[in-house]
């Protein structure tokens, strides 16, 4: 067994859009994802035209640091992969996402 550490503010695919960025980080076989998103932000209209699909199609798994979001799924339910999402108030949303699939987040196809 081996150590690997990896700091996220030096080691990350940094992958910025309009209103905010994500933070692509992989250490072993563990990908982490940090998204920073300003008041103002939605998928649909900051990462779609980056990720090409008609909602966000991650199942994210983290943990909100500060702010808030608001999550709709393509039925209109709220919840996980085919969603729409955007910034609630004027702070804005820091969140850490462990899933897999965060590493496709707003990466060009």
């Amino acid at each position: 067994m081996t150590l690997e550490v990896k700091n996220i503010d030096k080691d990350a695919d940094v992958r910025a859009f309009e209103h905010g960025k994500a933070e692509v980080a992989k250490a072993g076989n563990v990908t982490v994802g940090r998204a920073t998103l300003e008041p103002g932000w939605r998928w649909s209209n900051d990462v779609k035209p980056i990720a090409k699909t008609d909602s966000c199609q991650v199942h994210h798994k983290g943990y909100v640091i500060s702010g808030r979001i608001h999550v709709v799924m393509d039925d209109g339910a709220e919840g996980e992969a085919g969603h729409d999402a955007w910034v609630v108030g004027d702070k804005p949303y820091v969140a850490v996402d462990f899933s897999e699939e965060i590493a496709g987040f707003a990466k060009p196809s």
